[in-house]
């Protein structure tokens, strides 16, 4: 995911009137003494139970944990159940997860301030609020169980499930829940020390759904089959900012099953009694397109003046803006001769390629709206949904489904897919569902993209071939611009991984800028989002100026961190735990890379082995190290970092959107090659002990693979990568 949430929160400065208008809620949401929480929850009838709104017993004394995060395939789902089941001590195989209602109040995450999946911040943003609401509960059973046996609560323990005293006397949960729900929960409950922990840190917590996703049990949007529902399918512009001047359906209407066409904000919308007749029926539409407003440039074209940016030869009135800055800014343009080292990069569009295309189901009767689907973003759906029926956002409600993969695509500003399946359902009326679907074909075009990326980088060498001078700049399309609550100053979303970065720190002299010019493509967040592009650049040019300096990468780096001393202790740690357990040498016939890099909070280092095959690089072997605090499923660490490993290889070897005069070229798997099976590398995973507090896990591992590849394939041939994907698509 795959967000960056610091940029969602409500800015300094921006008042409660701005924030209002900025999140468009409506009804007269502007409630005195009301919170942003509040407001966007503003009709919502979810109300918590007698023991908080995150866990639920069965009379038999099973447990349900509430889980405002979805799950999509990243596995959060048993690390947050673990971490309620520490604190209350329940029975692990009697703990199940479901998806929360929608609602910001209750649900909001901790960072964000809505209810949103994304930043790799699952665990991390639930770490404390869950351990208290399973402490808290747990307290609530001890001091039943204590008043009903009129013993002290001190002598009261609870185990797997299971309350007890030393007399002998014991009850499950199910027994003592009247009990306990007639307890004030305590407001600061006793944590345990995280050194007394049985579950969490162990193996036993593994993931809860793997049954049910192999069974084909889990319910996913496709699968939703209501009465009376229609089947909806889009016909989208084929350039981005077009919209509808006409359309002719007379032959769409006469096809069987085809129950009506409607124009909507973003097309022509088909609706039918199955999939088949709404495809047929858009494939027999004629519309024509109103294409004033269109992107029409190519993205060679974009990318060109991109690169003529970063040179100096923009447009006068684009806006340069300092992200960091130290010494004197005009010594790091100065300097000539053999201290210099200079280079460019160039990073393409990105598709998201989610294994399950944009799909929604909504219900609409009157202002009463109902959403079933993979909604990542319940709160932005819900305000969006809002703003079509005229209604206040809580009283949106939404189903949360498993969703195959998103990546970030299913938490976007406009809820694009979810707006257009509102929009449809509002026009059908009377309460008759309405299944959206989009094919293969609509999602690898509509959007939304990871943007397309320039970077220029100038460094000089002091003495010792260390960086003296850092110059760098950025230029790349915002994606932040639209945002409901704009943050200020530079989009971190275009500049995280550089900004802060570690070899920053420790040059002298630093000029780092970035230029955000306009572009009609859409764009959006990419599982890693500014680290897919500034990992790459960092951890490839310090190799490069290892390589001219005459040092080894490796010592490099070390030299780096120990020049900023405890702000590089967390990248060496993971550093040496990676070299030393890829071994003293790689498979024969192979060579090594490594990168380093920061992301979500969590430090990652990887150790690559690659070759040449047919003249194309070829991964055999990944050592990875990970600093992401208390890692609360150790075999979800690893499954995520193995799957980040493979996603960020494969956009690093394939992966490319290009568009031809604004259409989008690409359109489905057999031109947006991914990574295949016999392709995915051997990934170990080392953990690094650590008790700080949970970090990201989702999104660490996919920025560092492209560069660590880079790296090998500079130590074999002396040249370096300056764009990517390494393997170009055929003409």
């Amino acid at each position: 995911m795959n967000g960056p949430f610091e940029t969602l929160r409500r800015p300094d400065g921006v008042s409660r009137r701005d924030l209002v208008v900025g999140a468009t809620l409506v009804g007269g949401a502007l409630l005195v003494g009301c919170s942003p929480a509040d407001l966007m929850s503003a009709g919502s009838k979810v109300e918590p139970g007698a023991f908080g709104p995150f866990i639920q017993f069965d009379p038999d004394g099973a447990v349900t944990v509430l889980s405002k995060h979805i799950e999509f395939g990243q596995g959060n789902h048993a690390g947050l159940a673990a971490i309620v089941a520490e604190e209350l001590d329940a029975d692990w195989s009697r703990v199940r997860v479901v998806h929360a209602p929608a609602n910001a109040k209750l649900y909001g995450n901790s960072t964000a301030g809505i209810q949103l999946t994304g930043g790799s911040s699952a665990i991390s943003n639930s770490w404390e609020q869950l351990r208290k609401a399973g402490a808290a509960a747990r307290a609530m059973f001890v001091q039943a169980a204590a008043t009903r046996w009129n013993v002290p609560v001190g002598q009261v323990t609870v185990k797997d499930g299971v309350v007890a005293h030393a007399s002998g006397k014991s009850a499950g949960f199910g027994e003592l829940i009247a009990d306990a729900a007639k307890v004030t929960p305590p407001e600061a409950p006793t944590l345990k020390d995280p050194k007394t922990f049985t579950l969490i840190g162990s193996d036993r917590v593994r993931r809860k759904d793997s049954l049910i996703k192999s069974t084909g049990a889990a319910r996913y949007t496709q699968d939703v089959q209501l009465p009376n529902m229609l089947v909806a399918m889009v016909a989208h512009p084929p350039r981005f900012g077009a919209s509808v001047k006409s359309f002719d359906a007379d032959d769409a209407r006469k096809v069987a099953g085809v129950v009506d066409v409607y124009e909507i904000p973003t097309g022509v919308a088909v609706v039918a009694d199955t999939t088949y007749a709404a495809r047929m029926g858009r494939e027999a539409l004629k519309v024509e397109w109103d294409e004033g407003k269109v992107e029409t440039r190519s993205s060679a074209t974009i990318a060109q003046q991109w690169r003529d940016i970063a040179a100096g030869k923009g447009p006068s009135d684009l806006k340069w803006e300092a992200f960091d800055s130290k010494g004197d800014a005009a010594a790091a343009s100065a300097g000539k001769g053999a201290s210099v080292f200079e280079t460019t990069y160039d990073f393409p569009y990105l598709a998201h390629a989610t294994m399950e295309p944009m799909n929604c189901v909504a219900i609409v009767d009157g202002s009463k709206v109902k959403l079933i689907h993979g909604s990542q973003a319940q709160t932005l759906d819900q305000m969006n949904a809002a703003k079509i029926v005229k209604t206040l956002p809580g009283s949106v409600e939404i189903e949360t489904l498993f969703a195959g993969g998103s990546f970030g695509r299913r938490a976007n500003f406009p809820s694009d897919y979810v707006a257009e399946c509102v929009a449809i359902a509002h026009k059908v009326g009377g309460g008759r569902p309405v299944k959206l679907v989009w094919t293969r074909e609509d999602d690898m075009r509509a959007g939304f993209f990871r943007p397309l990326v320039h970077h220029a980088v100038r460094v000089t060498l002091d003495k010792d071939g260390y960086p003296a001078t850092w110059r760098h700049r950025i230029v790349t399309q915002s994606i932040m611009k639209g945002a409901p609550m704009p943050s200020k100053g530079p989009d971190q979303t275009a500049i995280e991984g550089t900004a802060g970065s570690p070899y920053l720190k420790a040059t002298p002299v630093v000029d780092a800028q970035l230029a955000l010019p306009e572009g009609g493509v859409p764009v959006l967040w990419w599982r890693s989002v500014g680290a897919t592009h500034t990992a790459f650049v960092m951890e490839h040019t310090i190799d490069q100026l290892a390589l001219k300096a005459g040092k080894d990468p490796v010592d490099y780096r070390r030299a780096l961190y120990a020049k900023i001393g405890p702000e590089g202790e967390r990248h060496l740690a993971v550093l040496n735990l990676a070299v030393e357990k890829a071994g003293p040498a790689p498979a024969a016939g192979f060579t090594r890379g490594v990168a380093v890099h920061e992301s979500f909070g969590s430090v990652v280092a990887q150790v690559a082995e690659v070759k040449l095959v047919d003249g194309h690089p070829r991964v055999g072997r990944v050592v990875t190290a990970i600093d992401c605090g208390v890692a609360v499923s150790p075999d979800q660490v690893a499954a995520q970092m193995e799957g980040g490993t493979c996603y960020g290889l494969s956009a690093a070897l394939y992966g490319e959107i290009t568009l031809t005069d604004g259409k989008v070229d690409q359109s489905n798997f057999d031109t947006y090659r991914v990574l295949r099976m016999n392709e995915a590398p051997t990934v170990e995973t080392h953990i690094l002990p650590s008790g700080n507090p949970p970090s990201g896990v989702g999104e660490p591992g996919t920025p560092v693979i492209a560069p660590a590849v880079a790296n090998a394939l500079l130590a074999l041939s002396k040249t370096p990568t300056t764009r990517l994907p390494f393997v170009r698509a055929e003409a």
